[in-house]
């Protein structure tokens, strides 16, 4: 039987005031409520509180996981570069990899995410087809070096995760596993008691098709998604498609020239113009691996990189600068227009649609043209959709207008497919006796972004205010102060955790009863329990920490009640 969490034994130390740099909820009611201290810039430690919290967490993760048939593992976190050279990804993350090197000079990384290990891990173990399907997982920190890491532990360089990867030999196999895990994921949230979305979103570096994404709506949140009202679509931006939708090339007038001087911005040339902005073409300029590309958008719309960056992963997408222009002569800055680029890769949004016509650069200096129709004056290499996503555009699947909403990702499955296998050649042998290359899944949950989620979802003005499922405890006695009033406290403890209760009982000596009452309320456990004015009498007050309703019973009634 578990002992009693005495406060005056517990080491947890209550702020009244925001810390300086707190910007998020979680940050604010984690420290203050002594749950959680910064160690460095994104890098945090759980304190006694904190842990209890995180580790319910992980235990309702650890549950629906083994219900589908999950074995727990755990990888190491201090990785080898060579399986991520194997991938690619040693240089695609980029600047995210903590790298370093041994007192050999071998070079090594911490891990940010495991599907090499995993693939190699598999490769070892499972030869045949009677091998398969299996799914591992492990709940593990992971390392990435974020530029400003912020927003308390919703955003760090250490964080914890959940990670698990299914490995079938099938498509149909695969098909499976990500439903189960889908639906465990479900289920999970929903016993946390999260308010979560399902969104369709894009591989970017992980690779792979199928890919959705579980999304927390909270102001902090730094995704956005879209949301429809009509329908059940909702998706990231990045993952919003527009449709194609040709018109006829014919009936348009000829390309006319255009003198525009001092005018290489969309403003400048629609104020001199006196037309709407919607009306030109912007044709930003990237490079995409070093090598110059031109993307064509409507000049009323920005280019979301991000968005674009994952549509070209894995290469790498930068502006261009002022140095990329000197020595081409067909890159005139400021008037480019997609007409007569013949040395530049031309992508656009689709609502450059063939049989539109626009006004836009005319590759020469101060001088812009009108009437330039796609597929008459210029064709579209690819089309991508790149615009950043404004609430009102139409539905993908219904045509009503989209609104925008901000979330936390706090889970996101992939079906990656061979992309891993292929790398390390991970085939068993199947049932007509030959080799077969094995398919796989990526699944991931932020335990440690799961438990910011839910305090910026359900805390409110007094504090943190946890559900049973994952509060350190299920109630916090608070005894005002007296001896009488700490007796009883203790005596209620005693029985409530013989029942198999979890308490907290605040038995501190010299803090007065409204520090005390306010630390309840900061802390969030769901019941309160305070011995107080009526302790002599064998009475208490019993208080619900969301809804506020409280009540005085017996001893006994409250202990009948609380162990019901």
């Amino acid at each position: 039987m578990a002992q009693v969490q005495r406060m005056s034994r517990l080491m947890v130390k209550t702020l009244r005031d925001d810390p300086a740099d707190a910007e998020t909820l979680n940050h604010k009611l984690l420290v203050r409520a002594g749950y959680v201290r910064r160690t460095a810039a994104g890098i945090w430690t759980w304190l006694p509180l904190g842990k209890k919290v995180y580790e319910n967490v992980a235990r309702v993760v650890r549950e629906e996981m083994d219900a589908i048939g999950g074995q727990e593992v755990l990888l190491p976190a201090l990785l080898p570069k060579e399986p991520y050279e194997a991938s690619g990804r040693y240089e695609e993350y980029g600047d995210l990899l903590f790298r370093l090197k041994d007192r050999k000079g071998s070079e090594y990384l911490l891990g940010p995410t495991h599907e090499e290990i995993f693939t190699q891990v598999v490769k070892d173990q499972c030869s045949s087809y009677k091998d398969l399907p299996v799914i591992l997982y492990q709940i593990q920190t992971k390392y990435r070096d974020e530029a400003r890491p912020r927003a308390g532990v919703l955003r760090g360089r250490e964080f914890q995760m959940k990670d698990s990867y299914s490995f079938d030999t099938t498509d149909e196999g695969l098909a499976e596993a990500y439903a189960l895990h889908r639906a465990a994921y479900q289920r999970i949230f929903e016993r946390l008691g999260l308010d979560y979305r399902i969104v369709s979103a894009v591989s970017g570096a992980m690779g792979g098709s199928a890919s959705e994404e579980f999304l927390a709506p909270a102001p902090a949140g730094e995704d956005t998604f879209v949301d429809c009202p009509e329908c059940d679509y909702a998706a990231n931006t990045e993952a919003v498609t527009f449709a194609l939708k040709p018109v006829s090339t014919d009936g348009h007038p000829a390309v006319e020239e255009l003198d525009t001087p001092d005018t290489p911005t969309i403003e400048t040339l629609a104020e001199h113009l006196g037309v709407p902005a919607s009306a030109t073409l912007k044709n930003l300029l990237v490079k995409v691996d070093g090598e110059i590309v031109a993307v064509g958008v409507p000049g009323d719309r920005e280019v979301d990189l991000g968005k674009l960056g994952e549509h070209l992963a894995p290469a790498t997408v930068e502006l261009v600068t002022a140095e990329d222009f000197e020595g081409r002569d067909d890159l005139v800055r400021g008037y480019v227009g997609p007409q007569g680029l013949e040395k530049v890769r031309y992508l656009a949004d689709p609502r450059v649609a063939p049989g539109t016509s626009w006004i836009t650069g005319a590759n020469k200096a101060d001088t812009h043209a009108r009437n330039v129709v796609c597929g008459r004056d210029f064709e579209v290499d690819d089309y991508l959709d790149v615009v950043v996503v404004e609430a009102g555009d139409p539905c993908p699947a219904c045509g009503a207008g989209l609104k925008l909403d901000r979330a936390i990702e706090i889970g996101h499955i992939f079906q990656l497919g061979r992309k891993y296998a292929d790398t390390f050649q991970l085939d068993v042998l199947g049932q007509q006796g030959k080799p077969v290359r094995v398919t796989m899944g990526s699944y991931g949950i932020g335990v440690s972004r799961a438990v910011a989620a839910l305090v910026e979802q359900t805390a409110d003005e007094q504090g943190l205010c946890w559900s049973k499922e994952i509060a350190p405890a299920d109630v916090h006695i608070v005894a005002a102060g007296k001896a009488v009033q700490t007796e009883l406290a203790l005596s209620v403890a005693e029985q409530l955790n013989a029942a198999g209760v979890r308490v907290l009982v605040d038995d501190r000596a010299g803090v007065s009863p409204g520090v005390k009452f306010t630390d309840a309320e900061l802390i969030g456990v769901p019941t309160i329990l305070v011995a107080g004015r009526r302790s002599a009498d064998g009475v208490v007050e019993v208080k619900d920490r969301r809804t506020g309703e409280r009540e005085e019973l017996t001893v006994s009634e409250a202990v009948a009640r609380l162990t019901a």
